[in-house]
């Protein structure tokens, strides 16, 4: 069992790591250890989240999702595989946790009058100066 909160846990059998050969420094051992993870964590099928949550998760992971409804994450970071493991984990729950916090509907407001009545003066003061710029065609007779 991974545990994202207190009310959310994930089962074991939901992810699935494949190991790769990681890019980057690493020396002779890059070509022959497959140290980077790649987890998949099929959306769709999950028992543990909510329609909700996987709604919102979908749209929070982005290119991350196949058209199958598949979260690939890749954790190439360090050169442990084990430590590769955790990252993608951690990254996991926090696209979890971020998916899980319902976002707060906005509620329109309107101007007060106060501010109104200030952009209207400000308004013809910005005008008054702007024709003061302007030369008078009768003053040039």
């Amino acid at each position: 069992m991974i545990k994202v909160s207190d009310k959310l846990s994930l089962h074991d059998n939901e992810l699935h790591f494949d190991f790769i050969r990681a890019s980057g420094p690493g020396g002779q051992n890059v070509n022959k250890v497959a140290t980077a993870v790649q987890l998949r964590f099929n959306i769709a099928a999950s028992a543990s989240l909510s329609e909700d949550i996987k709604v919102r998760l979908k749209k929070i992971a982005g290119k991350k999702i196949t058209d199958n409804g598949v979260l690939i994450i890749e954790a190439r970071r360090f050169r442990s595989q084990q430590k590769n493991r955790h990252d993608a984990i951690d990254r996991l729950i926090k696209l979890i946790t971020k998916a899980e916090n319902v976002p707060q509907k906005r509620i329109k407001t309107k101007p007060p009058k106060s501010a109104k009545e200030k952009r209207l003066q400000d308004k013809q003061h910005r005008s008054k100066i702007k024709q003061g710029r302007t030369a008078d065609p009768s003053s040039f007779e």
